[in-house]
């Protein structure tokens, strides 16, 4: 099983949950959902969301996905390519969902082991 991860609002996984299908503003600003693999969504956490305690980590399995993904290049010194999705998450392709909670000093520590597959 491939798995890629979306960091996401609670509120806003939770407003998916009712509509069916999860958006992102993203997706109408870029035409995709950014998403990290398992060896990103630490980083990623840790760079974008620092500090915010309403955040849930949802698990999606790539072969369940009814849109595109891709692999792309972001601007990054790095050359880091990340996973996209090009179009709604289908919920069916969700398998966890988890809280994210950040530590005393605003930064999460993500375990990933155990709980799935990471490969691309």
């Amino acid at each position: 099983m491939s798995v890629v991860f979306h960091i996401a609002a609670r509120a806003e996984w939770e407003a998916a949950l009712a509509a069916g299908v999860y958006r992102t503003g993203s997706l109408d600003r870029e035409g995709f959902i950014h998403c990290s693999t398992g060896e990103q969504v630490g980083g990623t956490a840790n760079r974008l969301f620092a500090g915010r305690a309403d955040l849930v980590l949802l698990f999606i399995e790539v072969e369940r996905l009814e849109a595109a993904l891709r692999y792309e290049p972001v601007p990054d010194p790095r050359g880091a390519i990340f996973p996209h999705i090009f179009g709604p998450i289908n919920l069916a392709a969700v398998f966890d969902v988890v809280a994210l909670q950040p530590g005393a000093d605003g930064r999460f520590e993500i375990q990933l082991e155990g709980r799935v597959g990471t490969s691309r």
